[in-house]
């Protein structure tokens, strides 16, 4: 049987033992290129920024800020034009009330003055038409009261006749019905 060899991995570095490294950050021997690198890194970072990066991000503020200013100047126009349009409106609308309310008043009087003057005009008519029908009552009354008499005067003698058997003188009946009246 053949002797099995065995290979081991290992972790070790070459050349034998580990050296003892800090953190290059920590050794104070890099402090001078550090803080060289550090300074130039700043410098030109705070070139960058304050030559490009800031106007544009003050232009874009700016450019905002002035959108937001036109926005509010445009509302305030707008509602100062729907404040005067509503003002517009609400004296349109009271205006329109007061004619309606003076139509409506003119047409009340006109119609109250028409009406008055046929009310007027059938009282007219009516007291018109009573003292024509007055008068031919009169009229009517007084033929009436002149045929009485002579009624009277034949019903009084045919009663006086019937009962007597003769005929009254007319004067007497006549006298004796004007007695009658008084």
């Amino acid at each position: 049987m053949a002797q099995a060899q065995t290979n081991h991995a290992t972790t070790e570095a070459p050349g034998g033992a580990h050296e003892d490294i800090g953190f290059p950050p920590f050794e104070t021997e890099t402090y001078a290129g550090q803080l060289l690198w550090l300074a130039i890194t700043f410098v030109v970072l705070y070139t960058l920024l304050s030559r490009l990066v800031l106007p544009r991000l003050g232009g874009i503020i700016e450019n905002r800020r002035a959108m937001i200013a036109n926005d509010l100047d445009d509302a305030a126009a707008m509602k100062s034009r729907a404040e005067d349009a509503g003002a517009a409106y609400e004296k349109a609308l009271a205006e329109a009330k007061g004619r309606a309310q003076a139509l409506a008043q003119e047409t009340r009087s006109k119609l109250a003055a028409e009406s008055d003057a046929k009310r007027k005009a059938l009282e007219a008519d009516l007291n018109q038409r009573l003292a024509d029908a007055e008068a031919t009552i009169s009229a009517k009354k007084s033929e009436a009261m002149s045929h009485v008499d002579a009624i009277a005067r034949d019903t009084a003698s045919a009663i006086i006749e019937r009962l007597t058997g003769k005929a009254p003188a007319p004067q007497k009946v006549e006298a004796a019905l004007n007695q009658i009246k008084a």
